[in-house]
């Protein structure tokens, strides 16, 4: 196998973190320079990439690849965040709490490594417009194909788990995960949350709303990427950079549309506050203004348009989910927005 690689020009990191290898036992390749750190960055199996040279690196905007960790000595600023998200890192390592974690990734590299899920966003281009609703239709079809997992980014909202029928069911939930630190594994997370089948959900308990730790998020969005095929995350409308951060992780982001006057002009202005307009795409649900004016009037396209469905409200309170069949409304839309992202997935692997 391959290598893994180092980037950095910071010698008392270097030190660490090839004693970190040397306990994993294994010989990382090291690139003092950005020349060498572009010729093995499409081949190691996994990247290391010093905060000295982290925002350097990002400058010059290296190939997306997976498994590529920012390192760093003591406190981290959010500055670093932003510009691991930009080099398309999958997190943060902060030594020497992370010390554990480095270890248990350099020392599994020898093991099969599954390809990193999809991630869907999905947000309300309106109060009310059924965004909560369409995500979990999104992870119920999904998990028809793989593994899935609707994760709740929204404390304010209904609860992913109640929309699911998943309530009852034992896992942890936002509140057991927000204090953690260092890496999560996978499969630990997989195993955790409430399920069914290979549909899982990660929400708050019942009661007063949650606040979600940047760190944590981070983290579990990271896991859950690693762990299942599909991660369908329900965004909040809230103007924040955890939010910002969510979104630029999505490898596609759903605006639903309630196709009325104020509506529209709702979702244009969620629209225009995304910095990624391409990759950005509207799911109108019910009638009123053309699909056509909606798109002119957000310049973002049209992906699904679905009539509203009757009996939603009832098969959710059964415990049923939204998707009673494939051929309803929310079905059948579901069901073109994967095999959209499913093809755009396997363009970008």
């Amino acid at each position: 196998m391959t290598a893994p690689l180092i980037v950095t020009r910071d010698q008392s990191l270097l030190d660490q973190l090839l004693r970190l290898a040397a306990a994993a036992g294994i010989t990382p390749d090291v690139a003092p320079d950005l020349g060498a750190a572009l010729r093995r960055w499409p081949v190691a199996p996994l990247v290391l990439v010093g905060d000295d040279v982290a925002a350097e690196l990002a400058a010059i905007s290296p190939a997306r690849r997976p498994r590529v960790h920012v390192v760093a000595w003591g406190p981290v600023p959010d500055e670093l965040f932003r510009v691991t998200v930009s080099l398309g890192g999958e997190s943060v390592a902060q030594l020497p709490s992370s010390e554990g974690w480095l270890v248990e990734a350099l020392t599994d590299l020898g093991d099969p490594q599954r390809p990193a899920g999809a991630v869907i966003g999905v947000i309300g281009g309106s109060g009310g417009a059924g965004a909560t609703t369409f995500a979990c239709a999104l992870g119920q079809l999904a998990s028809r194909r793989g593994r899935a997992v609707v994760v709740d980014a929204d404390p304010l909202g209904p609860g992913v788990d109640r929309v699911l029928g998943l309530e009852d069911r034992d896992g942890v939930r936002w509140d057991g995960l927000c204090h953690t630190t260092g890496r999560l594994s996978a499969r630990s997370l997989r195993e955790a949350l409430p399920r069914r089948e290979d549909l899982a959900a990660l929400t708050w308990h019942a009661g007063a709303p949650g606040t979600l730790q940047a760190f944590a998020v981070r983290e579990v969005l990271s896991a859950a990427q690693r762990g299942h095929d599909f991660v369908v995350v329900d965004l909040p409308r809230s103007d924040d950079p955890l939010v910002d951060e969510l979104v630029a992780r999505c490898d596609r982001l759903l605006v639903v549309v309630v196709p009325s006057v104020a509506g529209v002009a709702s979702a244009v202005r969620i629209c225009a506050r995304q910095p990624d307009p391409g990759r950005v795409r509207l799911v109108v649900r019910g009638t009123g203004v053309p699909a056509s004016a909606i798109a002119r009037a957000t310049r973002v396209p049209v992906l699904a348009t679905m009539p509203d469905q009757r009996g939603l409200a009832e098969s959710i309170d059964l415990g049923l989910g939204p998707v009673r069949s494939r051929r309803g409304a929310l079905g059948r839309a579901a069901g073109e927005v994967l095999d959209q992202l499913t093809l755009l997935h396997a363009a970008a692997a």
